[in-house]
């Protein structure tokens, strides 16, 4: 889940560029018969080979060799991909059409499984297409024998994308959740979304209508639903919706139905950080160098709070001298971004360090190369026409939280925009718990500051052929750690969660903590 822009495809995402997946035509020589002529071949002759098909048909839908491009790089993967027309408004059928981009990733067999894997994306604002380079890795094991869909959800990258990117990008700080700031974006954002698409209808509800079309459309195979993060919102409303669509689940970065997106932020965050900082406050080197982080972050945090300032660093892309306001909220904003991953949050004790003693380059720098220009991955209007229509009218400030590092301010800033956003339908068991014999494989990191483990914990509570793996020392998103490939592979050939042996997970470790920017202590 990455809200306001935080996203783990940017937090130690791998990119691969990967082969052409396709079917191989073999030519095999011809054998003249006995009594025919040999004719001489003169030297010149260019034997040609017939062109590979440049359209493949699956279905009823006819897909043409693509590359699939990662917005930060310049590689691209092989797939196959078309348009895919349905109604925005499907209780008006005969109103506007949105066309969807679907990708598929082409089994490399040339007699493919019948059950299709689909990866659903996070964000709420992530674009399948888009995101298929950082999970390829995870995936892969599975393109072997089954192919891979690839739909940019509604609202999203090619998908009629509710792109509001000019409305958020004001060139001051973003991460304080200034309520006439807000209210401001949302009004921009609303009026370029009004010439193209009608917030209403990009809703989670919405997605999984168009996911089951596409389906049909395929000739109605089953599904094994590869959720991460706020795609396993997507996938469990999927498959409490359409049941007979599914063979089997696997959710990363679980979020149990029953969440309201936004309530428990703060709460999560904190409980990680005080379990990432307490692994340095328990090594000897590093309680020497840095004492106690977590006690260090909330001094920092309160500085800020009385004293917001213009801080200086030198952008380590650019090399150029950039200007900043480091204030309470892009603290805390910076200090969860960090937090997803376990290379970044080894990072922290020494990046906290640094700049409560005046230097922010360490902090601000690596920030800076983790979000990246974020509006290339995430579609703000997206994100409000979610939240807006399944969550914020349950959303309420917890005194709890005030004094925490990321306090009340994302629910503040929902409860800001919510009100003047547009609305759709919200069913009235979408928050009830996902109850399915279908056989199902959660994932959780030790220390994800997001969904953290008990997320996973309570969505098993009410399944039966279920297994929740936790990942030591791991954050935000799994499925690409250590042996997770092999046993999501395992998983999905087999239909045995139970029988999985998963001993290999057992090698993973967390990320030392830096002592200094050479690394951790010897």
């Amino acid at each position: 889940m990455a809200l306001r822009g935080r996203t783990i495809l940017r937090i130690g995402a791998v990119i691969v560029a990967l082969g052409v997946l396709g079917w191989k035509h073999y030519h095999g020589m011809q054998v003249p018969a006995a009594d025919a002529p040999v004719l001489p071949v003169p030297v010149s002759t260019t034997v040609s080979v017939p062109a590979a098909p440049r359209t493949w048909q699956l279905g009823s839908l006819s897909l043409s060799a693509c590359e699939l491009h990662h917005p930060d790089s310049g590689l691209s993967s092989a797939a196959w991909c078309t348009n895919f027309e349905v109604p925005e408004n499907r209780a008006d059928p005969g109103g506007r059409k949105i066309r969807l981009k679907l990708a598929v990733i082409r089994a490399g067999a040339q007699l493919a499984s019948k059950d299709v894997v689909v990866f659903l994306a996070g964000g709420p604002g992530q674009a399948a297409t888009e995101s298929w380079a950082a999970v390829a890795p995870a995936l892969e094991p599975l393109v072997a024998h089954r192919h891979v869909l690839l739909l940019d959800q509604r609202g999203t990258g090619s998908s009629n994308p509710l792109d509001c990117k000019d409305a958020q990008d004001s060139g001051d700080d973003r991460a304080d959740y200034a309520a006439d700031k807000l209210r401001s974006q949302a009004e921009h954002c609303l009026a370029q979304l009004r010439t193209h698409a009608d917030p209403r209808y990009y809703t989670t509800t919405a997605a999984v209508q168009d996911l089951e079309d596409v389906r049909k459309a395929l000739g109605s195979p089953s599904f094994d639903l590869v959720g991460v993060s706020y795609g396993t919102r997507v996938a469990q409303q999927y498959a409490m919706r359409h049941p007979e669509g599914v063979r089997s689940i696997v959710l990363d970065g679980v979020v149990p139905n029953s969440l309201v997106l936004g309530e428990d932020f703060a709460q999560n965050l904190d409980q990680a950080l005080k379990a990432q900082f307490a692994r340095c406050t328990e090594d000897a080197d590093c309680k020497r160098r840095f004492g106690d982080p977590y006690q260090t972050l909330y001094q920092l945090r309160d500085a800020l709070r009385a004293n917001p300032h213009q801080v200086s660093f030198r952008d380590p892309q650019s090399y150029q001298s950039v200007q900043r306001m480091l204030s309470e909220g892009s603290l805390a904003s910076v200090v969860r971004m960090f937090a997803y991953s376990p290379a970044t949050a080894a990072l922290l004790p020494l990046s906290i360090d640094a700049a409560a003693r005046g230097d922010v380059g360490p902090l601000l720098g690596q920030a800076k190369l983790l979000s990246g220009d974020l509006a290339d991955n995430m579609d703000s209007g997206m994100q409000y026409s979610v939240i807006c229509s399944e969550d914020a009218d349950l959303l309420a400030p917890r005194p709890q939280d005030a004094h925490t590092i990321l306090g009340n301010r994302m629910i503040e800033a929902f409860q800001t925009v919510c009100p003047a956003w547009p609305k759709g339908d919200r069913p009235a068991d979408f928050h009830a718990p996902l109850k399915t014999d279908k056989p199902v494989l959660l994932l959780s990191g030790q220390y994800d500051p997001v969904t953290p483990p008990r997320y996973g914990d309570e969505v098993a509570a009410g399944l039966g052929d279920v297994r929740h793996l936790m990942l030591t020392g791991q954050g935000h998103n799994v499925i690409a750690a250590g042996c997770t490939p092999k046993l999501v592979k395992q998983f999905i050939e087999r239909l045995e969660p139970k029988a999985l042996d998963a001993s290999c997970l057992q090698r993973l470790r967390p990320t030392p903590m830096f002592i200094d920017f050479n690394g951790a202590s010897p």
